[in-house]
Formats: C-alpha cells, structure tokens, sequence
C-alpha cells in the first residue's frame, strides 16, 4: 500500500510538471541537453541535487542557494510561491 501511494505521488508530480511545461510553452533539458516538455521526475529530482541552502549568522541570518542554474526556473515557477521563496 505504501509502495503505490509513492507510486502514485510520483505520477502525480511527473503530470503537473509535463502539463505546466506545456501549457506555458516552456521546456527542460533532457540528458541530453536538448529541450522537452516531458522530463520524467527522476530526471527533474536527479538535476536538483546539488542545490544547496546556506545560513550566515551575522548580526541577521542571511540564506543563499548554492549551485542554483537557470535550468532549474522552469521547474521552480511551476511548483508555485512556496517554492519560488524557498529557490529565492
């Protein structure tokens, strides 16, 4: 049961992002660097790692995104404000 609502989270996710690309006309680089609207969500979680958030305590905690490509706005304007404050 566990195993298909994963299924089913990841399906859903996969659906949004394909349907967004589309209907705003935007793509996402493949493996092969060559444009889609049809990333699979494998892909769109592999091309996130990396991306870093980092806190500096001075007198006010400042946080930066580290290893953040543009590759990476078409996904982040998707998924909506809770994300874009995250990525930015």
């Amino acid at each position: 049961m566990v195993m298909t609502t994963c299924l089913l989270i990841y399906s859903a996710i996969e659906y949004k992002i394909r349907q967004a690309l589309e209907k705003s006309n935007q793509s996402f680089p493949d493996m092969k660097k060559k444009p889609t609207q049809k990333p699979t969500a494998q892909w769109v979680f592999q091309c996130f790692q990396g991306i870093e958030l980092l806190y500096i305590h001075e007198q006010e905690v400042r946080e930066i995104v580290l290893n953040q490509e543009p590759r990476h706005m078409p996904i982040i304007e998707i998924m909506g404000l809770f994300c874009q404050k995250i990525y930015s």
